[in-house]
């Protein structure tokens, strides 16, 4: 089923831009935070290049998705509920313990959470690859080039303001498939 969704993306003209895992080994434990996110053709995309990548990732997706009859599949192919409307779902303390307990571990998520326009990118992520000791992986989504790859990696700091105004400025409204639907850093955060 995967190669044959791999296959589907790649010849609807989609290039994927394949890291070097021997320079990157870090793209086998870490946290994918990919952008922009503002239709669900991001995922469909995204989730091909990430087994294309061999990747052992766990994406976390909003939990009305897990609705019948897409439950079953998503959990297959290692999608993780995310229920966005308690702030005390434990997802980061699951995520962290994951890292622990495995040596091939990765966590892949929209930072934006959603595919509405936000003026501020959820934290989550950046909270568990501090608790893990992990880095950030960048994935862009460029549909004006119909590519998909990796930024630098970007290692966590103490400071998430800096840490999150790097990580923004790699990313452009051009990119997004519906690029109305995409804030770039505001003009605060440059």
């Amino acid at each position: 089923m995967k190669r044959i969704w791999i296959a589907i993306v790649k010849l609807c003209g989609w290039h994927f831009v394949m890291p070097d895992k021997a320079s990157r080994p870090e793209v086998m434990r870490c946290v994918y935070a990919a952008a922009p996110h503002t239709a669900i053709s991001d995922f469909l995309v995204g989730i091909a290049y990430m087994w294309s990548v061999g990747t052992p990732g766990h994406i976390f997706i909003k939990k009305e998705f897990f609705r019948w009859p897409l439950g079953a599949p998503l959990r297959h192919f290692g999608c993780v509920a995310i229920d966005r409307g308690n702030p005390k779902n434990g997802i980061v303390a699951q995520a962290v313990q994951g890292f622990r307990e495995h040596q091939n571990y990765s966590v892949i998520l929209t930072p934006e959470a959603t595919r509405k326009p936000v003026r501020r990118w959820k934290r989550g992520f950046w909270e568990i690859a501090r608790g893990a000791g992990v880095p950030i992986v960048p994935v862009y989504v460029d549909f004006s080039r119909k590519e998909i790859g990796l930024f630098d990696t970007i290692w966590p700091s103490d400071d998430y303001e800096a840490d999150i105004k790097q990580l923004r400025s790699l990313f452009r409204s051009e990119m997004a498939k519906r690029p109305e639907q995409f804030i770039e850093q505001l003009p605060s955060e440059r």
